[in-house]
C-alpha cells in the first residue's frame, strides 16, 4: 500500500456518497495549489492526467 493510498480512503470514507461537479474539483485544486504552492507541479500534472485520461493517443 502505498502512503497516498490512506489520503485516497479517507476521502472515499468521508466523501464517497457525494457528487461533484469537474468545476468544484478544479476550484478546490486551486485552493490546495494556493495553500501549497509546492505541490503546483504534482497538481498541474494530475489535473492534465484526468483531463486527458480517455484520449487513446496519450
Amino acid at each position: 500500500m502505498y502512503f497516498t493510498d490512506r489520503g485516497i480512503e479517507e476521502l472515499v470514507t468521508r466523501r464517497g456518497d457525494e457528487l461533484v461537479s469537474v468545476e468544484w474539483l478544479a476550484e478546490r485544486l486551486q485552493a490546495f495549489v494556493d495553500t501549497a504552492p509546492e505541490f503546483e507541479t504534482a497538481i498541474e500534472r494530475f489535473a492534465t492526467w484526468l483531463a486527458r485520461a480517455d484520449d487513446e493517443d496519450d
